[in-house]
């Protein structure tokens, strides 16, 4: 082992002892059973919906505990950072509601940036050092390549362990003459001897758990050629959920078989260990069976596909709450955000993301609220991925609420056509003459799925506009299309005009359909003298002689 003196002259002369941190952060006062939770982002790609699925799951444990969910942003691996990637992490934690306790911006357990906390790390290197639990290897690449080739040429399990490990056992003197000639060098883990043991541990969602226990030396502190000398990720987790005094880690199930290894940290660090609960992953279906969502090739699986959608945030948490606890799924939206999530009522095979599925429930809640909420949430929307609708929503604010009154308002079966806030130009921009385009005439293409003669259709739609009495009882003003359609020849119904289709332009289906296209732009839409009602009686006649000219 490597003398004391050797070992402290590896790094700054002004390093504080571990019991230094251990004061700097002290043990949290906090109720009996509180947990403390974390949520750990890493800036080496975009943000998967399963994060957000995590960080839910981890604000609401430590909320309904009495506890303290804490963001912290685990960025060690600063040669794999994206630009913009933070960001996004902002961008979604605001979006979806679930703002840490704690982060770089309040907290006092911070840097709340791994990368910030180099000198905290090297302290707790230091002293694994000095007592043996660690060493100095200078393995050069070519070594370890060669390493693990004859590993893989034996059938062996491959790894830098045992007699593998070829500077775990090496002379003090070999090191220092290593050191002498300015080699980089890693800091590893110097690992129980346990070849063949098995390790028991208790998960908080999958009960106990054995795994074979970890005989790798782990790097715990990289190239000493790098600045700032950053540790690893292993090294890193166990000495901040201490320091931090995470009590509960909710991570996702590829973490498992880093268990052993974590324990081995803790016990060596002699830090209380703390409880993990490793998350199923959220699967998307494919014929023949189904696979985990994936960044690379499923537009749902990043963060900003919902938001750029607009699907509202309330939706999107309240189907992650049914997947993470089916219980969840049966209550009405407000009652389930309310309730806490069960980790020992989450499943180990991992929840279908439907799209379907959520738009169904997206659909079911935006049908809930009242059009002025509407209307902000979609402006909002609108104001970064549409601003032509903003200042058409800004300018039109009554006929706005008018549009979304019809079929919603007073009625027990509202209309369902808002599954999402970048729907609303579809499904009512042709309320707004800002946004809707006339038609063209009696041949505009629109008309010609209903298969009318454009002269009749053209008289038909005159008459109509000429004669047009903007009545409020929606009988009477159907009535208007009705006794026009007669005097211009239209059959009474579709059965009539399906006896003799010669003899008819077509029937009052058509007739009325005349109307639709020209009042909406479209064969579907919502009731009709509910729509002109909305738009009013201007409006009303200047489409009616869109068609008519």
């Amino acid at each position: 082992m490597l003398d004391r003196v050797v070992i402290d002259a590896l790094f700054p002369a002004d390093l504080p002892e571990p019991a230094h941190w251990e004061q700097r952060y002290p043990p949290r006062q906090l109720p009996e059973g509180a947990q403390v939770t974390r949520f750990g982002p890493s800036p080496t790609g975009f943000v998967h919906i399963g994060g957000v699925y995590v960080a839910s799951i981890d604000r609401d444990v430590a909320a309904h505990s009495g506890g303290v969910y804490l963001v912290r942003v685990e960025d060690t691996d600063q040669s794999r950072e994206v630009e913009g990637a933070l960001a996004q992490f902002a961008r979604a934690f605001d979006y979806f509601g679930i703002r840490p306790d704690e982060d770089e911006e309040h907290g006092n357990y911070g840097p709340y940036h791994q990368s910030a906390r180099e000198r905290i790390y090297l302290s707790y290197v230091r002293e694994l050092l000095r007592h043996g639990k660690a060493y100095l290897c200078f393995a050069t690449k070519d070594e370890l390549a060669d390493i693990t080739s004859r590993q893989r040429a034996a059938k062996i399990p491959t790894g830098y362990y045992g007699s593998w490990a070829i500077w775990r056992d090496a002379d003090p003197a070999a090191v220092q003459a290593s050191l002498a000639q300015g080699t980089p060098y890693v800091v590893r883990f110097r690992a129980p001897d346990t070849a063949g043991n098995r390790v028991r541990f208790t998960d908080v969602i999958r009960g106990e758990l054995e795994h074979e226990a970890n005989r790798n030396d782990t790097v715990i502190l990289k190239s000493s050629d790098q600045t700032p000398r950053l540790p690893t990720y292993h090294f890193a987790h166990a000495v901040d959920d201490h320091l931090m005094r995470v009590t509960l880690v909710i991570r996702g199930e590829e973490w498992i078989s880093s268990v052993p290894l974590h324990l081995q940290l803790f016990d060596a660090l002699r830090f209380e260990p703390v409880s993990y609960a490793h998350i199923a992953p959220l699967m998307k279906q494919i014929a023949g069976g189904k696979r985990k969502l994936s960044k690379r090739t499923d537009p749902e699986a990043g963060v900003d596909f919902y938001i750029e959608a607009g699907y509202p945030a309330e939706a999107v948490l309240y189907y992650l709450r049914g997947l993470a606890n089916g219980r969840l799924a049966e209550l009405p939206l407000d009652q389930a955000l309310a309730t806490p999530i069960r980790l020992d009522q989450c499943g180990v095979a991992g929840p279908l993301v439907d799209l379907v599925k959520l738009e169904d429930l997206s659909a079911d809640h935006i049908a809930t609220l009242p059009g002025h909420q509407i209307i902000a949430a979609v402006r909002t929307w609108a104001a970064q991925f549409d601003p032509e609708l903003v200042t058409v929503l800004d300018a039109e604010q009554d006929l706005a609420l008018r549009a979304l009154s019809v079929e919603r308002d007073g009625v027990d079966n509202p209309r369902k056509d808002l599954r999402k806030w970048s729907d609303f130009r579809a499904a009512y921009g042709f309320f707004f003459p800002q946004l809707f385009v006339p038609l063209s005439g009696p041949t505009d293409e629109r008309l010609i799925p209903l298969g009318v003669d454009s002269t009749v259709a053209a008289n038909f739609a005159h008459d109509f506009a000429d004669g047009y009495q903007h009545l409020d009882d929606p009988q009477e003003w159907f009535n208007q299309i009705r006794e026009l359609a007669a005097k211009h020849g239209f059959a009474p119904n579709a059965k009539e005009y399906k006896k003799n289709p010669d003899a008819y332009p077509g029937s009052i289906r058509e007739a009325s359909q005349l109307i639709r296209v020209a009042l909406t732009g479209s064969t579907r839409s919502p009731d009709l003298p509910a729509i002109a009602q909305a738009l009013g009686a201007p409006e009303v006649l200047r489409r009616l002689h869109a068609l008519a000219s």
